[in-house]
C-alpha cells in the first residue's frame, strides 16, 4: 500500500481520546490514528454518526428518572464479551485483520456508552439524585 507522510495539528481532546485507545488496544498511536481516518473515510464506515454524542441531547435535558437510567448504562453482555474475547485476540497479537474493523467499532461503541454514563453521573450528582463517587 502506499502512503504520503504528513503532520497533523489535533485538538488535545482528539489527542487524549488517541492515546487512550491506542493504550487499551495495545497498539502504536499511528497505528491507531490511521485506522480511524481510513475507517472514517470508508463509503461503509462501521461507526455510524449516531455515535457522536454531539448529536445526543445534552443529559441535562433528561427527567430525573431518565438521568439515573443512563447512570446504569452498560454495553449489551453479547459485545461486551465479544470486545473482551477480541482486546484478547489484540494482546495475544492474533487479531486478524478481518476482526480489526469490528474491534474498532466495539471500542468506539463502549467510548461512547462511557461517555453518557458519565455525563449522567455528573447530572445527578449535581441534582443530588446521587452521592459522588468516592476515589
Amino acid at each position: 500500500m502506499n502512503s504520503t507522510s504528513i503532520t497533523l495539528n489535533l485538538p488535545d481532546e482528539v489527542y487524549r481520546r488517541a492515546a487512550c485507545l491506542a493504550q487499551l488496544m495495545s497498539r502504536d498511536l499511528t497505528d491507531v490514528l490511521v485506522e480511524a481516518i481510513s475507517l472514517s473515510l470508508s463509503p461503509m464506515s462501521p461507526v455510524s454518526a449516531h455515535l457522536d454524542s454531539s448529536e445526543e441531547p445534552p443529559v441535562a435535558s433528561f427527567s430525573d428518572e431518565e438521568v439515573l437510567a443512563l447512570t446504569e448504562l452498560q454495553m449489551e453482555t453479547n459485545s461486551d464479551q465479544r470486545l473482551s474475547e477480541l482486546l484478547d485476540r489484540q494482546q495475544a497479537g492474533i487479531l486478524t485483520e478481518a476482526e480489526r474493523p469490528e474491534l474498532w467499532t466495539l471500542m468506539q461503541i463502549y467510548q461512547f456508552l462511557l461517555l453518557r454514563k458519565a455525563q449522567a453521573l455528573r447530572e445527578a450528582v449535581s441534582r443530588g439524585l446521587q452521592k459522588p463517587l468516592e476515589a
